[in-house]
């Protein structure tokens, strides 16, 4: 008995020598060190801070899966763009849809009346509203599903600055908060043509520093969306199907446009011209600001 006793000590500590030399193997590989020094300086570099010790390892081992992502895509590279570690490096691609994607796609209304370019000639090869003044700095949404405000006013931006020859930041948070009757319902998502009615009834809206982005529903405020700083008088739909009307708008002015952002390239796209996986569930509101050619490939 003793002999047997012996014997299943001896295994227990094989075993834990076992555990323990295979715990060590993992926590002094030299690439799962460099990785996780890379996600500390990911951490601070973009003021990640994680409310417990399991919620960190679990946000690292995505952290992990994403960069071994982005690696082996851009050391393929077959793309003409580049995939890179950016703010949503520790989110699957489920969360960072579900955060940021809330184009109500499927609310899509037909396009009603004329196109006001269909007969526009003349269209130059490239197009850059940011280099005519047109377009404001890139604005950061946040964990709001509130991309549908961010086109909206960025197009109703450049309107503005075509018509008064200024720029003016206008605010995405109004419409947050204020044009809430309908489908759009602040970052639980909304539509861009809804937006538009939205600002022809109020009458305009407020600028971006009269009436600040906070990233999350708030309740509408009187006396800030009573200053309004540009309007508009209607707006028009794109005819379906057609990147060569598209393509006419865009060379008179910022585009609305909806896409289906849901491919983990697009998640971490960093350069290059995209051309990923673009299929046709609508997911999220942006704004085409100009097209081009970049080695030979139309953009």
């Amino acid at each position: 008995m003793a002999a047997l006793n012996r014997n299943l000590l001896l295994l227990a500590s094989i075993f834990t020598l076992a555990v323990l030399a295979s715990t060590a193997t993992a926590r002094d590989s030299p690439h799962e060190a460099d990785v996780r020094l890379r996600h500390e300086q990911w951490m601070a570099r973009h003021g990640r801070v994680y409310s417990s010790p399991n919620e960190k390892e679990t946000r690292y081992q995505i952290f992990k899966d994403n960069v071994a992502l982005i690696n082996s895509f851009n050391a393929q590279g077959a793309k003409p763009y580049r995939l890179g570690v950016n703010q949503f490096a520790d989110l699957t691609n489920e969360e960072f849809r579900t955060t940021r994607n809330r184009f109500k796609g499927h609310m899509c209304s037909p396009q009603r009346g004329t196109f006001r370019y269909e007969n526009a000639s003349g269209v130059p090869s490239t197009m850059d509203w940011r280099k005519k003044g047109a377009v404001t700095p890139v604005k950061d949404q946040g964990q709001c599903g509130c991309c549908w405000a961010f086109s909206a006013v960025a197009v109703v931006e450049g309107i503005n600055q075509l018509s008064t020859g200024k720029l003016v930041s206008l605010s995405e948070q109004e419409l947050v908060d204020c044009d809430t009757s309908g489908e759009d319902q602040g970052c639980n998502g909304g539509l861009m043509d809804d937006a538009f009615e939205f600002i022809i009834q109020n009458k305009g809206l407020a600028t971006e520093s009269n009436y600040p982005y906070t990233a999350a529903d708030g309740y509408c405020s009187a006396s800030k969306e009573g200053n309004h700083a540009a309007d508009i008088k209607g707006y028009e739909d794109v005819p379906a199907n057609s990147e060569f009307a598209l393509l006419k708008g865009v060379a008179n002015q910022p585009i609305s446009v909806a896409i289906d952002a849901g491919d983990s390239s697009f998640q971490f796209y960093e350069s290059g011209v995209f051309t990923g996986e673009c299929g046709t569930e609508l997911d999220h509101g942006v704004t085409a600001v100009g097209y081009g050619e970049s080695g030979g490939m139309k953009f």
